[in-house]
């Protein structure tokens, strides 16, 4: 009869998987690269089967460990989130997801409001582009733009969108745009959030889709990088409002045209469904709320 399952081993088993590398998941342990080693030979004579194959300076997982770890990997993620939930439970803290330029140009300048009222509450903001994974990462609420379709999430509007196309004041003047037909003469701007110049154009200009097509264009993978170019007068960037009032306010850029684009997406507040968000969290996420609610976009 087999002994218990060396748990400790699976850990360990499941560092080595992630890293594809003993020593990068000592690392992770904070252990030496032969105390991998030796939980590994634990774990496959228990198992009975070889889970990696050894050779210099490198090793592959077998058949057996992709198949084994396919199976395991989810069961040690959902014990890792249960776990951090029940110690995390009263701890003052919160994690925070959100988009690079989100958190730079909306959430950056009212951060100081949420921590003025909640002083006690330790904030952690994360702005990547990567969506979260609530069972694995460290994680509280995201701020997803999405259709809010999500049956494992949580979502709340907290913005609904609509596209907008901005250009730099002397950019206008220059280029003499009087009407959305004369974008012909411009550069456009596109993002990977807002890739809807064709749609636009088709809407509001009197342009042919060769014409469209023939107009000189940027790609941007950041809406940061895609704005700040549009302010200083590199071309037209179609946005989200929520992203360019500091520019709006200040006059470094203006809507030519009120012509707005809908689309179905907006701006979520969202967390994992069936897990109830802890004090601090919940904090974080009525005071998000409070803001959007007491500041509609124009």
């Amino acid at each position: 009869m087999k002994t218990t399952l060396p748990v400790k081993a699976l850990l360990v088993f499941d560092a080595a998987m992630r890293h594809n590398s003993f020593t990068m998941a000592a690392e992770e342990l904070h252990v030496t690269p032969g105390a991998v080693g030796q939980q590994i030979q634990k774990l496959e004579a228990w198992l009975g089967v070889a889970l990696f194959a050894r050779m210099v300076r490198q090793i592959h997982p077998t058949a057996e460990a992709q198949h084994y770890w396919s199976n395991v990997q989810p069961a040690l993620a959902r014990l890792q989130h249960a776990s951090e939930q029940i110690r995390l439970r009263q701890v003052n803290e919160v994690w925070l997801s959100m988009p690079p330029t989100l958190a730079a140009k909306w959430f950056a300048p009212r951060m100081a409001g949420f921590l003025a009222q909640w002083p006690d509450i330790s904030l952690h903001l994360g702005a990547t582009t990567a969506i979260s994974d609530f069972e694995r990462d460290r994680v509280d609420l995201a701020i997803r733009y999405f259709d809010g379709a999500d049956a494992s999430l949580e979502s709340t509007l907290l913005y609904a969108d609509e596209v907008r196309l901005y250009c730099a004041p002397d950019y206008v003047k220059e280029l003499r745009l009087q009407v959305p037909s004369d974008l012909v003469r411009a550069t456009l701007l596109h993002t990977t959030l807002q890739p809807h110049w064709k749609s636009w154009l088709q809407r509001f200009s009197t342009l042919s889709d060769a014409q469209i097509e023939a107009i000189p264009h940027l790609h941007f993978d950041q809406s940061l990088l895609a704005i700040e170019a549009a302010r200083y007068g590199q071309g037209a960037v179609l946005s989200s409002a929520i992203l360019t009032e500091a520019e709006m306010r200040d006059g470094a850029l203006c809507e030519p045209f009120e012509c707005r684009l809908p689309v179905t997406k907006g701006y979520y507040v969202v967390h994992h469904k069936g897990t109830p968000l802890r004090p601090a969290a919940l904090a974080l996420k009525n005071w998000l709320l409070q803001v959007a609610g007491s500041e509609p976009l124009s």
